[in-house]
Protein backbone atom coordinates (compact mmCIF):
# COMPACT_ATOMS: atom_id res chain seq x y z
CA UNK A 1 0.00 0.00 0.00
CA UNK A 2 1.25 3.50 -0.79
CA UNK A 3 0.58 6.78 0.94
CA UNK A 4 -1.61 7.61 -2.04
CA UNK A 5 -4.10 5.15 -0.56
CA UNK A 6 -4.68 7.16 2.62
CA UNK A 7 -8.36 7.84 3.30
CA UNK A 8 -9.46 4.89 1.19
CA UNK A 9 -10.89 3.14 4.23
CA UNK A 10 -12.99 4.55 7.01
CA UNK A 11 -15.17 3.61 9.93
CA UNK A 12 -18.88 3.05 9.35
CA UNK A 13 -20.86 6.27 9.15
CA UNK A 14 -24.50 7.13 8.80
CA UNK A 15 -23.68 10.57 7.41
CA UNK A 16 -23.69 11.26 3.70
CA UNK A 17 -20.10 11.66 2.50
CA UNK A 18 -18.94 15.15 1.58
CA UNK A 19 -18.19 15.70 -2.08
CA UNK A 20 -14.41 15.97 -1.95
CA UNK A 21 -11.55 14.34 -3.78
CA UNK A 22 -10.76 12.16 -0.75
CA UNK A 23 -14.13 11.04 0.54
CA UNK A 24 -15.09 9.76 -2.87
CA UNK A 25 -12.57 6.93 -2.32
CA UNK A 26 -13.37 5.99 1.27
CA UNK A 27 -14.74 2.60 2.13
CA UNK A 28 -16.33 1.76 5.49
CA UNK A 29 -14.66 -0.73 7.80
CA UNK A 30 -16.83 -3.84 8.22
CA UNK A 31 -17.97 -4.66 11.74
CA UNK A 32 -15.87 -7.82 11.85
CA UNK A 33 -12.72 -5.77 11.21
CA UNK A 34 -13.60 -3.28 13.94
CA UNK A 35 -14.33 -6.04 16.45
CA UNK A 36 -11.00 -7.82 15.91
CA UNK A 37 -8.38 -5.27 14.78
CA UNK A 38 -7.33 -4.39 18.34
CA UNK A 39 -6.79 -7.98 19.46
CA UNK A 40 -4.29 -10.74 18.72
CA UNK A 41 -1.13 -8.61 18.90
CA UNK A 42 2.00 -9.76 20.70
CA UNK A 43 3.30 -7.67 23.57
CA UNK A 44 5.77 -5.05 22.41
CA UNK A 45 8.36 -4.68 25.15
CA UNK A 46 10.01 -1.29 25.28
CA UNK A 47 13.76 -1.02 25.38
CA UNK A 48 14.98 2.22 26.96
CA UNK A 49 18.17 3.29 25.18
CA UNK A 50 21.21 5.02 26.61
CA UNK A 51 21.53 8.67 25.56
CA UNK A 52 22.83 9.08 22.03
CA UNK A 53 26.26 10.64 21.52
CA UNK A 54 24.83 13.99 20.47
CA UNK A 55 22.63 14.39 23.57
CA UNK A 56 25.33 15.94 25.74
CA UNK A 57 26.30 18.39 23.01
CA UNK A 58 22.67 19.36 22.41
CA UNK A 59 22.29 20.06 26.14
CA UNK A 60 25.18 22.53 26.01
CA UNK A 61 23.56 24.27 23.04
CA UNK A 62 20.25 24.52 24.90
CA UNK A 63 22.06 26.06 27.87
CA UNK A 64 23.42 28.79 25.60
CA UNK A 65 19.92 29.53 24.30
CA UNK A 66 18.51 29.62 27.83
CA UNK A 67 21.18 32.05 29.01
CA UNK A 68 20.50 34.38 26.08
CA UNK A 69 16.74 34.68 26.77
CA UNK A 70 16.19 34.81 30.54
CA UNK A 71 12.54 34.91 31.58
CA UNK A 72 11.27 34.24 28.06
CA UNK A 73 9.24 31.25 26.91
CA UNK A 74 10.86 29.91 23.76
CA UNK A 75 9.18 27.67 21.21
CA UNK A 76 11.21 25.74 18.60
CA UNK A 77 8.91 23.83 16.19
CA UNK A 78 10.32 20.96 14.19
CA UNK A 79 7.95 21.66 11.30
CA UNK A 80 5.32 19.60 9.55
CA UNK A 81 5.21 17.31 6.56
CA UNK A 82 5.25 19.22 3.26
CA UNK A 83 2.87 18.26 0.49
CA UNK A 84 4.46 17.09 -2.76
CA UNK A 85 1.29 16.37 -4.71
CA UNK A 86 -2.32 15.74 -3.72
CA UNK A 87 -2.01 13.30 -0.82
CA UNK A 88 1.72 12.49 -1.02
CA UNK A 89 4.40 14.30 0.99
CA UNK A 90 8.09 15.01 0.64
CA UNK A 91 10.41 12.96 2.86
CA UNK A 92 10.34 14.62 6.25
CA UNK A 93 13.26 16.65 7.57
CA UNK A 94 13.07 18.61 10.81
CA UNK A 95 13.98 22.30 11.02
CA UNK A 96 17.74 22.57 11.38
CA UNK A 97 17.57 24.60 14.61
CA UNK A 98 15.25 22.02 16.16
CA UNK A 99 17.61 19.17 15.21
CA UNK A 100 20.61 21.14 16.49
CA UNK A 101 19.02 21.81 19.89
CA UNK A 102 17.56 18.34 20.43
CA UNK A 103 19.98 15.96 18.70
CA UNK A 104 16.92 14.44 17.02
CA UNK A 105 17.88 14.17 13.40
CA UNK A 106 16.78 11.86 10.58
CA UNK A 107 14.54 9.94 13.00
CA UNK A 108 12.65 12.96 14.36
CA UNK A 109 8.86 13.14 14.37
CA UNK A 110 6.87 15.73 12.36
CA UNK A 111 5.09 18.48 14.30
CA UNK A 112 7.31 18.09 17.36
CA UNK A 113 7.95 21.18 19.46
CA UNK A 114 10.84 22.00 21.80
CA UNK A 115 9.75 24.39 24.56
CA UNK A 116 11.91 26.40 26.98
CA UNK A 117 9.73 27.22 30.00
CA UNK A 118 11.25 30.07 32.07
CA UNK A 119 12.13 29.41 35.71
CA UNK A 120 14.02 31.37 38.38
CA UNK A 121 17.20 29.54 37.47
CA UNK A 122 16.86 29.51 33.68
CA UNK A 123 14.47 27.23 31.80
CA UNK A 124 12.85 23.84 32.03
CA UNK A 125 13.04 22.25 28.60
CA UNK A 126 10.40 19.85 27.30
CA UNK A 127 10.06 18.08 23.98
CA UNK A 128 6.46 17.65 22.86
CA UNK A 129 5.62 15.12 20.14
CA UNK A 130 2.88 12.74 19.13
CA UNK A 131 3.59 9.49 20.93
CA UNK A 132 2.70 6.16 19.33
CA UNK A 133 -1.00 5.34 19.48
CA UNK A 134 -2.28 2.35 21.39
CA UNK A 135 -3.55 -0.40 19.09
CA UNK A 136 -7.01 0.06 20.54
CA UNK A 137 -7.26 3.52 18.92
CA UNK A 138 -8.49 4.24 15.41
CA UNK A 139 -5.26 6.16 14.69
CA UNK A 140 -3.37 2.87 14.59
CA UNK A 141 -5.16 1.58 11.50
CA UNK A 142 -7.08 4.50 10.01
CA UNK A 143 -4.61 7.42 9.88
CA UNK A 144 -2.22 6.97 6.98
CA UNK A 145 -0.12 9.95 8.05
CA UNK A 146 0.87 8.75 11.53
CA UNK A 147 -0.81 5.37 12.03
CA UNK A 148 1.69 2.59 12.70
CA UNK A 149 -0.22 0.19 10.48
CA UNK A 150 0.74 2.53 7.61
CA UNK A 151 4.14 4.00 8.42
CA UNK A 152 5.63 1.55 10.90
CA UNK A 153 6.60 1.82 14.58
CA UNK A 154 6.84 5.24 16.15
CA UNK A 155 8.79 6.24 19.27
CA UNK A 156 7.45 6.44 22.79
CA UNK A 157 7.76 9.33 25.23
CA UNK A 158 9.94 7.32 27.58
CA UNK A 159 12.20 6.06 24.79
CA UNK A 160 12.84 9.51 23.34
CA UNK A 161 13.35 11.04 26.79
CA UNK A 162 16.13 8.54 27.46
CA UNK A 163 17.59 8.75 23.96
CA UNK A 164 17.85 12.55 23.91
CA UNK A 165 18.21 13.13 27.68
CA UNK A 166 15.35 15.65 27.68
CA UNK A 167 11.90 15.66 29.27
CA UNK A 168 9.05 14.66 26.94
CA UNK A 169 5.29 15.20 26.82
CA UNK A 170 2.52 14.25 24.40
CA UNK A 171 1.91 16.88 21.75
CA UNK A 172 -1.70 17.21 22.89
CA UNK A 173 -0.45 18.79 26.13
CA UNK A 174 1.30 21.69 24.38
CA UNK A 175 -0.43 25.04 24.72
CA UNK A 176 0.67 28.29 23.13
CA UNK A 177 1.18 31.21 25.52
CA UNK A 178 0.85 34.89 24.78
CA UNK A 179 4.21 36.63 24.57
CA UNK A 180 6.27 33.52 23.84
CA UNK A 181 9.08 33.74 21.31
CA UNK A 182 8.65 31.38 18.37
CA UNK A 183 11.38 30.33 15.95
CA UNK A 184 10.95 31.94 12.50
CA UNK A 185 8.51 34.45 14.02
CA UNK A 186 10.81 36.20 16.46
CA UNK A 187 13.84 37.73 14.74
CA UNK A 188 16.12 37.71 17.78
CA UNK A 189 15.53 34.04 18.55
CA UNK A 190 15.89 33.03 14.90
CA UNK A 191 19.12 34.99 14.58
CA UNK A 192 20.58 33.61 17.80
CA UNK A 193 20.05 29.92 17.05
CA UNK A 194 21.53 30.50 13.57
CA UNK A 195 24.63 32.23 14.90
CA UNK A 196 24.97 29.50 17.53
CA UNK A 197 25.96 27.16 14.69
CA UNK A 198 28.81 29.36 13.39
CA UNK A 199 31.30 27.42 15.53
CA UNK A 200 30.98 23.64 15.45
CA UNK A 201 31.54 21.38 18.42
CA UNK A 202 33.46 18.10 18.48
CA UNK A 203 30.42 16.01 17.54
CA UNK A 204 29.56 18.24 14.59
CA UNK A 205 33.07 18.16 13.19
CA UNK A 206 33.14 14.37 13.39
CA UNK A 207 29.82 14.13 11.57
CA UNK A 208 31.02 16.46 8.84
CA UNK A 209 34.11 14.33 8.37
CA UNK A 210 31.79 11.34 8.05
CA UNK A 211 29.68 13.13 5.44
CA UNK A 212 32.79 14.08 3.44
CA UNK A 213 34.11 10.51 3.53
CA UNK A 214 30.85 9.10 2.15
CA UNK A 215 30.75 11.85 -0.47
CA UNK A 216 34.24 10.89 -1.60
CA UNK A 217 32.98 7.35 -2.22
CA UNK A 218 30.11 8.84 -4.17
CA UNK A 219 32.51 10.65 -6.47
CA UNK A 220 34.34 7.37 -7.12
CA UNK A 221 30.95 5.91 -8.05
CA UNK A 222 30.36 8.81 -10.44
CA UNK A 223 33.66 8.20 -12.22
CA UNK A 224 32.85 4.50 -12.62
CA UNK A 225 29.50 5.45 -14.13
CA UNK A 226 30.87 7.76 -16.83
CA UNK A 227 30.90 5.12 -19.61
CA UNK A 228 27.26 4.32 -18.81
CA UNK A 229 26.45 8.02 -18.70
CA UNK A 230 28.03 8.56 -22.12
CA UNK A 231 25.84 5.82 -23.58
CA UNK A 232 22.60 7.18 -22.13
CA UNK A 233 20.47 9.89 -23.72
CA UNK A 234 20.22 11.59 -20.33
CA UNK A 235 23.64 10.77 -19.01
CA UNK A 236 23.51 13.51 -16.38
CA UNK A 237 20.69 11.55 -14.74
CA UNK A 238 22.93 8.48 -14.62
CA UNK A 239 25.51 10.50 -12.67
CA UNK A 240 22.85 11.91 -10.37
CA UNK A 241 21.40 8.45 -9.81
CA UNK A 242 24.62 6.70 -8.82
CA UNK A 243 25.43 9.44 -6.34
CA UNK A 244 21.91 9.23 -4.92
CA UNK A 245 22.37 5.50 -4.33
CA UNK A 246 25.53 6.10 -2.31
CA UNK A 247 23.88 8.91 -0.34
CA UNK A 248 20.87 6.78 0.58
CA UNK A 249 22.82 3.59 1.29
CA UNK A 250 25.42 5.15 3.57
CA UNK A 251 23.72 8.38 4.70
CA UNK A 252 20.33 9.99 5.05
CA UNK A 253 20.41 11.24 1.47
CA UNK A 254 21.77 14.26 -0.33
CA UNK A 255 22.20 17.51 1.56
CA UNK A 256 20.93 19.39 -1.50
CA UNK A 257 19.93 18.71 -5.09
CA UNK A 258 22.87 17.21 -6.97
CA UNK A 259 24.27 19.25 -9.83
CA UNK A 260 25.47 16.98 -12.65
CA UNK A 261 26.23 19.55 -15.33
CA UNK A 262 27.98 18.35 -18.47
CA UNK A 263 29.34 20.49 -21.28
CA UNK A 264 27.74 23.95 -21.49
CA UNK A 265 25.39 23.08 -18.62
CA UNK A 266 28.40 23.47 -16.28
CA UNK A 267 28.12 27.22 -16.84
CA UNK A 268 24.72 27.32 -15.12
CA UNK A 269 25.47 27.61 -11.43
CA UNK A 270 22.46 25.68 -10.14
CA UNK A 271 21.80 23.26 -12.98
CA UNK A 272 19.71 20.55 -11.31
CA UNK A 273 17.55 19.40 -14.24
CA UNK A 274 20.34 16.97 -15.05
CA UNK A 275 18.66 15.85 -18.26
CA UNK A 276 21.52 16.42 -20.69
CA UNK A 277 23.95 14.16 -22.49
CA UNK A 278 27.47 13.41 -21.29
CA UNK A 279 29.76 13.80 -24.29
CA UNK A 280 33.38 12.64 -24.62
CA UNK A 281 35.67 15.65 -24.85
CA UNK A 282 33.48 17.78 -22.58
CA UNK A 283 33.83 18.48 -18.89
CA UNK A 284 31.22 17.44 -16.34
CA UNK A 285 30.82 19.53 -13.19
CA UNK A 286 29.47 17.51 -10.27
CA UNK A 287 28.41 19.44 -7.17
CA UNK A 288 27.13 16.93 -4.61
CA UNK A 289 27.13 16.23 -0.90
CA UNK A 290 25.96 13.39 1.30
CA UNK A 291 23.87 14.27 4.34
CA UNK A 292 24.64 11.95 7.26
CA UNK A 293 21.87 10.55 9.44
CA UNK A 294 22.74 13.32 11.89
CA UNK A 295 21.72 15.79 9.11
CA UNK A 296 25.24 17.23 8.76
CA UNK A 297 26.17 17.53 5.11
CA UNK A 298 29.20 17.72 2.88
CA UNK A 299 29.33 20.06 -0.12
CA UNK A 300 31.93 19.06 -2.69
CA UNK A 301 32.45 20.01 -6.34
CA UNK A 302 34.80 18.38 -8.80
CA UNK A 303 34.99 19.07 -12.53
CA UNK A 304 35.95 15.98 -14.51
CA UNK A 305 37.07 15.50 -18.12
CA UNK A 306 34.59 12.99 -19.51
CA UNK A 307 37.25 11.36 -21.69
CA UNK A 308 39.72 11.15 -18.83
CA UNK A 309 42.09 13.92 -19.94
CA UNK A 310 41.80 17.69 -20.18
CA UNK A 311 42.31 19.57 -23.40
CA UNK A 312 44.88 22.38 -23.30
CA UNK A 313 42.21 25.07 -22.86
CA UNK A 314 40.24 23.06 -20.31
CA UNK A 315 43.40 22.50 -18.29
CA UNK A 316 44.24 26.22 -18.41
CA UNK A 317 40.83 27.14 -17.01
CA UNK A 318 40.86 24.32 -14.48
CA UNK A 319 44.28 25.12 -13.08
CA UNK A 320 43.33 28.80 -12.77
CA UNK A 321 40.36 27.84 -10.64
CA UNK A 322 42.56 25.54 -8.59
CA UNK A 323 45.06 28.38 -8.14
CA UNK A 324 42.25 30.64 -6.91
CA UNK A 325 41.12 27.96 -4.45
CA UNK A 326 44.66 27.57 -3.12
CA UNK A 327 44.94 31.35 -2.67
CA UNK A 328 41.68 31.39 -0.72
CA UNK A 329 42.90 28.52 1.47
CA UNK A 330 46.15 30.38 2.19
CA UNK A 331 44.17 33.48 3.20
CA UNK A 332 42.05 31.58 5.74
CA UNK A 333 43.57 32.19 9.15
CA UNK A 334 42.14 32.67 12.62
CA UNK A 335 41.44 36.37 13.12
CA UNK A 336 40.96 37.37 9.46
CA UNK A 337 37.58 38.43 8.10
CA UNK A 338 35.53 35.81 6.31
CA UNK A 339 35.25 37.99 3.20
CA UNK A 340 39.04 38.05 2.82
CA UNK A 341 38.89 34.42 1.70
CA UNK A 342 36.70 35.46 -1.22
CA UNK A 343 38.87 38.47 -2.00
CA UNK A 344 41.99 36.30 -2.27
CA UNK A 345 40.32 34.02 -4.80
CA UNK A 346 39.01 36.94 -6.84
CA UNK A 347 42.46 38.47 -7.18
CA UNK A 348 43.59 35.33 -8.99
CA UNK A 349 40.47 35.20 -11.17
CA UNK A 350 40.82 38.85 -12.17
CA UNK A 351 44.52 38.51 -12.94
CA UNK A 352 44.11 35.44 -15.15
CA UNK A 353 41.12 36.58 -17.20
CA UNK A 354 42.92 39.91 -17.72
CA UNK A 355 46.01 38.02 -18.97
CA UNK A 356 43.79 36.16 -21.43
CA UNK A 357 42.52 39.46 -22.81
CA UNK A 358 38.93 38.97 -21.61
CA UNK A 359 38.60 42.24 -19.68
CA UNK A 360 38.14 45.76 -21.04
CA UNK A 361 40.17 47.05 -18.06
CA UNK A 362 43.20 45.97 -16.07
CA UNK A 363 42.91 43.40 -13.32
CA UNK A 364 43.53 46.10 -10.72
CA UNK A 365 40.74 48.25 -12.14
CA UNK A 366 38.40 45.27 -12.19
CA UNK A 367 39.07 44.69 -8.50
CA UNK A 368 37.99 48.21 -7.55
CA UNK A 369 35.09 47.82 -5.12
CA UNK A 370 33.04 50.65 -6.61
CA UNK A 371 33.79 50.92 -10.33
CA UNK A 372 35.15 47.46 -11.07
CA UNK A 373 33.72 43.96 -11.12
CA UNK A 374 34.15 43.21 -14.82
CA UNK A 375 35.75 39.84 -13.98
CA UNK A 376 32.64 38.86 -12.01
CA UNK A 377 30.90 38.19 -15.34
CA UNK A 378 32.76 34.88 -15.30
CA UNK A 379 32.26 34.14 -11.57
CA UNK A 380 29.19 35.82 -10.14
CA UNK A 381 28.95 33.78 -6.91
CA UNK A 382 30.83 34.05 -3.65
CA UNK A 383 33.81 31.86 -2.87
CA UNK A 384 32.67 30.60 0.52
CA UNK A 385 29.68 29.89 2.74
CA UNK A 386 29.31 28.32 6.16
CA UNK A 387 28.51 24.62 6.16
CA UNK A 388 26.99 22.27 8.69
CA UNK A 389 23.52 20.97 9.44
CA UNK A 390 22.43 23.11 6.47
CA UNK A 391 24.40 23.24 3.25
CA UNK A 392 24.23 27.04 3.55
CA UNK A 393 24.44 27.04 7.32
CA UNK A 394 23.83 29.96 9.66
CA UNK A 395 21.78 31.74 7.00
CA UNK A 396 20.00 34.03 9.48
CA UNK A 397 23.23 35.27 11.06
CA UNK A 398 23.94 38.99 10.94
CA UNK A 399 26.25 40.27 8.20
CA UNK A 400 28.78 41.39 10.80
CA UNK A 401 28.88 37.81 12.08
CA UNK A 402 28.95 36.16 8.66
CA UNK A 403 30.41 37.97 5.63
CA UNK A 404 32.26 40.49 7.81
CA UNK A 405 32.76 38.00 10.65
CA UNK A 406 36.11 36.94 12.06
CA UNK A 407 37.32 33.41 11.38
CA UNK A 408 37.50 31.34 14.56
CA UNK A 409 38.48 27.76 15.42
CA UNK A 410 35.59 25.37 14.84
CA UNK A 411 34.12 27.20 11.87
CA UNK A 412 33.44 25.02 8.82
CA UNK A 413 33.00 26.60 5.40
CA UNK A 414 33.48 25.94 1.73
CA UNK A 415 36.07 27.29 -0.67
CA UNK A 416 34.60 27.09 -4.17
CA UNK A 417 35.88 29.44 -6.86
CA UNK A 418 34.91 28.87 -10.46
CA UNK A 419 35.05 30.14 -14.02
CA UNK A 420 32.06 29.92 -16.33
CA UNK A 421 32.19 30.84 -20.00
CA UNK A 422 28.68 30.41 -21.30
CA UNK A 423 28.16 28.96 -24.75
CA UNK A 424 26.83 32.21 -26.22
CA UNK A 425 29.18 34.66 -24.49
CA UNK A 426 30.72 36.73 -27.26
CA UNK A 427 33.16 38.44 -24.88
CA UNK A 428 35.36 35.33 -24.84
CA UNK A 429 37.12 33.50 -27.69
CA UNK A 430 35.23 30.56 -29.13
CA UNK A 431 37.67 28.06 -27.62
CA UNK A 432 36.53 29.05 -24.10
CA UNK A 433 32.79 29.02 -24.74
CA UNK A 434 30.88 26.24 -23.05
CA UNK A 435 33.59 25.56 -20.45
CA UNK A 436 32.52 25.71 -16.82
CA UNK A 437 34.81 24.74 -13.94
CA UNK A 438 34.31 24.80 -10.18
CA UNK A 439 36.42 23.19 -7.46
CA UNK A 440 34.86 23.08 -4.00
CA UNK A 441 36.29 21.80 -0.75
CA UNK A 442 35.06 21.77 2.85
CA UNK A 443 37.35 23.58 5.28
CA UNK A 444 37.67 23.32 9.06
CA UNK A 445 39.24 26.31 10.79
CA UNK A 446 41.66 25.39 13.59
CA UNK A 447 44.06 27.35 15.80
CA UNK A 448 46.89 26.11 13.58
CA UNK A 449 45.19 27.12 10.35
CA UNK A 450 42.68 25.69 7.88
CA UNK A 451 42.23 21.95 7.39
CA UNK A 452 40.81 20.71 4.09
CA UNK A 453 38.38 17.97 5.11
CA UNK A 454 38.05 16.87 1.47
CA UNK A 455 41.73 16.98 0.59
CA UNK A 456 41.76 13.24 -0.16
CA UNK A 457 39.53 13.84 -3.19
CA UNK A 458 41.96 14.67 -6.03
CA UNK A 459 42.16 18.37 -6.89
CA UNK A 460 44.90 19.25 -9.40
CA UNK A 461 44.44 18.53 -13.11
CA UNK A 462 47.13 15.84 -13.04
CA UNK A 463 45.59 14.23 -9.96
CA UNK A 464 42.12 14.22 -11.52
CA UNK A 465 43.36 12.51 -14.68
CA UNK A 466 45.18 9.87 -12.62
CA UNK A 467 42.07 9.44 -10.43
CA UNK A 468 39.85 8.74 -13.41
CA UNK A 469 42.36 6.27 -14.86
CA UNK A 470 42.69 4.47 -11.53
CA UNK A 471 38.98 4.19 -10.75
CA UNK A 472 37.95 3.21 -14.25
CA UNK A 473 40.90 0.89 -14.72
Amino acid sequence: MSTAERDTIAEPSTEAPAETTTTNRKQPFPRGFLDTISTGWAERPESIPAPRAQAAFAAVRRSAVSAAFPGKRLVIPAGSLKQRSNDTDYPYRAHSAFAHLTGWAADSEPDSILVFEPTDGGHDVTLYFRERADRTTTEFYADATVGEFWIGPRPSLAGVAADLAVATEHLDRFTAVEGELVLEEDDDLTRFVSELRLVKDEFEVAEMRRAVDITAQGFDDVIRSLPEAIAHARGERVVEGVFHRRAREDGNGEGYDTIAASGPHACYLHWTRNDGTVVPGDLILVDAGVEADSLYTADITRTLPVSGTFTEVQRRVYETVREAADAAFAAARVGVRFREVHEAAMRVIAARVAEWGLLPVTAQEALDADAGGQHRRYMVHGTSHHLGIDVHDCAQARREMYYDGILAPGMVFTIEPGLYFQIDDLTVPAEYRGIGVRIEDDILMTEDGPVNLSAEIPRTADEVEAWIARVQG
